[in-house]
């Protein structure tokens, strides 16, 4: 089954409009395969900005969201607010979120099922610390996380999941090509069992930690990972090249 290759640029707390006016200008002129979906997480106060600045051939994304509504939640924004913005997609359950502000994977579950029930797309991360895969419990870390996220999915297509290894992330430390594909090949195999053949075969998985252009083509070339989450790299100009990896 062919799955459509996904880059998703997560710009995190970084840029102010002059700085993200500019990498929008060069993302907006740039020679991108047209065959690539490509989506921008944008800080949120940006949300608006972005959407009307960035040309419509690519998504853009909330950096995250809270579970309900509306209401007295100081903050956090809505998946309402976020399409009110123009905005198609939401990260959830991405490290930083795990582990700088705590969040559960209750939490993180709940937050998928409202997200898709206004009709946004997910981008659902999962990963490993270091000290988990030095134990060897990689696959028992990740799939314990995905299984949140799968309780909570009804239509898989709204779905990319993102395997970010905690200890790759902003590091500059990558996993092996090898290493990453054997656990997108690991996932794909716990949602064909846990999920469905039919899902398994046809969601996408994407990697993330420290993602280059120097290190995105071999990355890319592996049989079971459809993309990229891309952090510092995507707020510069190899962001394109990135994009353009399958090329």
């Amino acid at each position: 089954m062919s799955r459509k290759f996904f880059v998703c640029g997560n710009w995190k707390m970084n840029g102010d409009k002059a700085s993200l006016g500019e990498l929008m200008k060069t993302l907006n002129s740039a020679k991108v395969d047209p065959s690539v979906e490509v989506v921008c997480g944008s800080p949120a106060v940006y949300l608006d900005f972005v959407r009307s600045t960035l040309d419509a051939k690519f998504g853009v994304a909330a950096q995250n969201c809270y579970k309900v509504a509306k209401g007295a939640f100081t903050g956090e924004i809505s998946p309402a607010m976020i399409k009110d913005c123009g905005a198609h997609w939401v990260i959830l359950g991405h490290s930083e979120r795990r582990h700088v502000f705590g969040e559960s994977d209750e939490l993180i579950g709940k937050k998928t099922a409202h997200v898709l029930e206004n009709g946004l797309r997910v981008v659902a991360c999962v990963g490993e610390k270091l000290e988990e895969r030095e134990a060897g419990i990689t696959e028992k870390v990740v799939f314990a996380q995905t299984k949140f996220f799968a309780d909570n999915v009804k239509d898989w297509s709204k779905v990319v999941l993102a395997y970010e290894p905690v200890w790759a992330i902003g590091t500059g430390r990558t996993a092996p090509p090898q290493q990453a594909q054997e656990v997108h090949e690991k996932l794909r195999e716990w949602l064909r069992a846990n999920v469905s053949e039919a899902v398994g075969d046809s969601v996408r998985i994407i990697y993330g930690g420290s993602v280059t252009g120097g290190t995105c083509k071999e990355l890319g070339g592996q049989k079971d990972i459809d993309g990229f989450l891309v952090g510092g790299a995507s707020l510069k100009p190899e962001f394109i090249d990135i994009i353009n990896a399958k090329q």
